[in-house]
């Protein structure tokens, strides 16, 4: 353990802990547009600079060690008016019409400049939109006049997904999020999983929505588990006028915040009106809608019938890597034990 100085209160601290880190840890928020705790540090927006006693410079704190004895001023004049800078040039190159876009309230460089008291002014900083969205995407769309160059989506696909469809192209004022010969998402090695769109801080990454909404429309956020495979992703289901908008990946999953193209965007069936949603028993020919009661009375007198007339041997179990692994061990001690048969098999195993 080591021991610093966070402004002006003694803070201990494991040693290679970030500066970001230590103050984190007693309840002192760092800005920053660049930084995930998953990622390796980065360093790219700046935006977490403080004032270090002895330093010659303010440095970065999400990439700085503390060291013991350390000094460290996280809201001093001269760290504020820095982040204003830094701001206002942001600000000035980004697409500044909050009106339509639909981060708007959710949007982390909106936060800061709202917090910080920037306006918009534009001035020898400020480029000219170049008006290119990338919608080659089934699921979501780039716009790259929204970028503010914080490579987290670059990162998180290289780091934690190891697809690498991302990466920044050009240098200095020219540089830009680009994919493989500048021929757009479609034509990478992108597998739709999501992951840069969680990740980005602003509206360059967003995704295509049947529902038109913003962040403040949200009546409530649920948590559940992902049953599109046995790996058991935690997600957070966005909730709207009582339908599902959006899925978030919960961050304190075993999942840690990752997510696939399934468990992302495959949610429509969750509204769709042919969905089933009681159980269905033929009757006269037709499937009509029943109580659970009337089915399970239904399966127990057919499933007694069957074993009388042809046998334990007349059944055959087939269960779902969908289905948690206690449902599974379940079926099979059902058929084993209940039923008679060993003939069980799993969807998993083909």
């Amino acid at each position: 353990m080591i021991s610093l100085t966070v402004n002006g209160d003694k803070v201990s601290v494991e040693n290679g802990t970030t500066i970001l880190e230590a103050a984190k840890s007693v309840g002192i928020d760092i800005p920053t547009l660049c930084h995930d705790k998953r990622l390796k540090p980065h360093g790219a927006c700046r935006l977490c600079v403080v004032e270090v006693k002895g330093a010659r410079s303010l440095v970065a704190s999400c990439t700085t060690p503390a060291n013991e004895g350390m000094e460290v001023q996280t809201h001093s004049e001269e760290v504020l008016e820095t982040r204003k800078d830094i701001l206002n040039l942001l600000w000035a190159n980004h697409d500044n019409d909050c009106l339509t876009c639909g981060q708007a309230g959710a949007c982390k460089l909106q936060d800061y400049c709202y917090e910080h008291d920037i306006e918009s002014k534009g001035g020898i900083f400020k480029k000219s939109l170049s008006g290119e969205i990338d919608s080659s995407n089934k699921f979501f769309t780039f716009n790259r006049d929204k970028c503010i160059l914080c490579g987290k989506c670059v990162r998180v696909c290289d780091e934690l997904q190891g697809t690498g469809a991302i990466t920044f192209s050009q240098r200095g004022y020219e540089t830009r999020i680009s994919h493989p010969f500048e021929a757009g998402m479609e034509y990478s090695d992108c597998v739709s999983c999501g992951n840069c769109v969680s990740v980005c801080p602003t509206g360059a990454l967003t995704e295509k929505s049947k529902t038109k909404f913003r962040s403040w429309d949200i009546d409530k956020k649920v948590k559940t588990t992902c049953g599109y495979c046995g790996v058991g992703c935690q997600i957070d289901l966005v909730v709207k006028d009582d339908k599902v908008v959006r899925i978030d990946s919960a961050e304190d999953g075993l999942n840690d915040g990752l997510m696939c193209v399934k468990g992302k965007f495959a949610f429509n069936f969750i509204n769709h009106p042919d969905r089933l949603k009681t159980p269905l028993i033929r009757k006269n020919g037709e499937l009509v809608e029943a109580s659970w009661d009337e089915a399970y009375d239904l399966i127990v007198s057919k499933a007694n019938e069957i074993k009388k007339s042809s046998g334990s041997d007349a059944f055959a179990a087939m269960s779902s890597a969908r289905c948690t692994t206690e449902d599974n061990y379940v079926i099979q001690k059902w058929f084993r034990a209940v039923i008679g048969t060993n003939t069980v098999d799993h969807c998993a195993r083909l």
